[in-house]
């Protein structure tokens, strides 16, 4: 088939506006129902437990068929099951807001999570297709920001429209979205011809039980406490034998689930690493926030999500500058300036106190938007600017996966790092107030005589003194997380070297279809 080249794709504007619509819906339905969650429990007759399979099987879904998105793009064709895939995301999406019991909502959300798996990946593979090398900067600029910004706004929109509405309207606020973004892709996405293409359905198999496994086991390790429980010791098994027969399976097979050559290029592999870390810092801090403002600073859902609010900004205004200077300054001075902005944030936020305002919280938020941002976009870019354009689909889908990995391992780590140790500092401060205490003599003398208000007024203050404690060590480990990431920008080639050999054909390089 004839190549089309960047200069003849008509509507490129009106197609990056519409695969975008796409992708922020399917990203803020990963954490716009969080927030929900108490109000479907009476509805739905739910427990505590099993509410949260609203949440795991959605996530769980989409993992597993994020992978397989390569091989559906190549057999239908990337515009029909991007087509595909709004329809039966909004589909579902309207099912859940009509569910009316929490069996039928946890199957709703399982298939909302197959249709939506391949949204984003998608989205990534045409906006590098539909522009040229030198506009990849400012085409990942665009998605990052719909990819980064969704997550942030989520909670503050789903609390929104949970209050004013009721929890029905966060999954049907995706009707309205679902229909303007399918009319544009329907309208002006280019048609690419499909590819034969065999199924390893052995490989596809061993993926998923290791993806599945993985999901699961993070999901639900703070319910059943973890290592303690024997269905994590089973989840954890299954996880690594899935995972270690698909390594052996793509290795040492032919015609494999994914070609084993796209792990040949170091900036794609390196990238999928740095992507992991972004995808543990960007959701990890944005897990503790919300329950840290709301349990020791009392803020109300809808201030919890205007305090958080300027963080968006700041990823907004740093993924505008950044689509430009990408194109001036190298790609690895930009991760590295991103990852040290990320860094100052989280140590502005290890010295969070119970007594400060807002101003700290709203700085912390701008810069850290500002360094993941900066990251971000460069990342996004150098991964695949040296990778193959046959690998494409399947690398953008990899990219997505790892990145949602990332963020699950991310949120379940730090979680049960603030849980033991809210326990830990627990111990310790009430191991030093004792009614011999002259502190406590000095400061409230009606506590240490035995009054229990005011021993319970000492209770609260520990508990709080405690968590505030545990969120602060969180964040001191996320900043050296970021510190140490910053070695793996000298993994990275610079994109123009590579760009200039004979690797990457010429005219591959300027097609937009394959």
């Amino acid at each position: 088939m004839a190549s089309e080249t960047f200069e003849e794709v008509p509507h490129r504007g009106l197609i990056t506006v519409s695969i975008m619509l796409g992708t922020i819906m399917q990203v803020l339905d990963t954490t716009i129902a969080n927030v929900a969650l108490p109000s479907m429990m009476g509805d739905l007759g739910a427990s505590q437990d099993t509410i949260n399979w609203v949440l795991t099987s959605y996530i769980v879904a989409a993992a597993i068929m994020t992978p397989v998105t390569g091989w559906l793009a190549d057999r239908f064709g990337r515009r029909e099951l991007f087509l595909y895939s709004i329809v039966g995301f909004v589909i579902f999406s309207m099912a859940c807001g009509l569910a009316w019991n929490i069996e039928v909502m946890v199957l709703f959300r399982l298939l909302q999570g197959v249709f939506g798996a391949a949204i984003v990946p998608l989205s990534q593979t045409f906006l590098l297709d539909i522009n040229p090398r030198e506009r990849h900067g400012q085409a990942m600029a665009i998605w990052g920001a719909g990819i980064m910004v969704g997550p942030i706004i989520g909670p503050t929109l789903g609390g929104y429209l949970t209050e004013t509405f009721n929890w029905r309207y966060v999954f049907f606020v995706n009707l309205p979205v679902g229909i303007l973004a399918f009319l544009g892709s329907a309208a002006y996405l280019p048609r690419i011809a499909t590819r034969l293409r065999s199924f390893d359905f052995f490989g596809f198999a061993m993926l998923s039980l290791g993806v599945g496994a993985l999901q699961l086991l993070l999901d639900r390790g703070g319910e059943v406490d973890w290592f303690n429980s024997v269905e994590i010791w089973i989840e954890l098994g299954l996880s690594v034998t899935g995972f270690w027969v698909f390594m052996v399976h793509i290795m040492t097979g032919e015609d494999t689930f994914i070609d084993p050559g796209i792990f040949r290029d170091r900036n794609f592999v390196t990238g999928l690493i740095f992507i992991f870390v972004i995808g543990v810092i960007l959701l990890a801090s944005l897990a503790l926030l919300p329950p840290m403002l709301s349990n020791i600073f009392g803020y109300p859902t809808i201030t919890t999500g205007v305090v958080m609010a300027p963080r968006g900004v700041g990823t907004m205004i740093s993924m505008l500058l950044v689509g430009r200077l990408v194109k001036f300054i190298d790609a690895r001075i930009l991760v590295v300036a991103g990852l040290l902005l990320a860094a100052w944030s989280l140590w502005i936020m290890a010295g969070f106190s119970p007594q400060m305002d807002d101003f700290d919280i709203i700085v912390s938020g701008v810069i850290q938007g500002l360094g993941l941002g900066l990251v971000f976009v460069p990342l996004s870019t150098v991964a695949f600017a040296t990778l193959d354009s046959r690998y494409r689909t399947d690398g953008t889908a990899l990219f997505s996966l790892t990145r949602n990995i990332g963020s699950s391992i991310g949120i379940s780590a730090v979680s049960a790092i603030l849980t033991r140790n809210i326990q830990v500092n627990h111990t310790e401060l009430v191991g030093s107030i004792t009614p011999y205490s002259q502190n406590l003599q000095a400061q409230l003398p009606t506590a240490a005589k035995g009054d229990p208000t005011m021993l319970g007024v000492v209770d609260n203050l520990v508990n709080q003194q405690a968590a505030m404690i545990s969120y602060v060590d969180d964040f001191k480990l996320m900043m050296f997380v970021c510190l140490a990431a910053i070695l793996l920008a000298f993994f990275m080639r610079s994109p123009k070297a590579k760009t200039a050999s004979k690797d990457i054909p010429d005219e591959e390089i300027s097609a937009v279809m394959e």
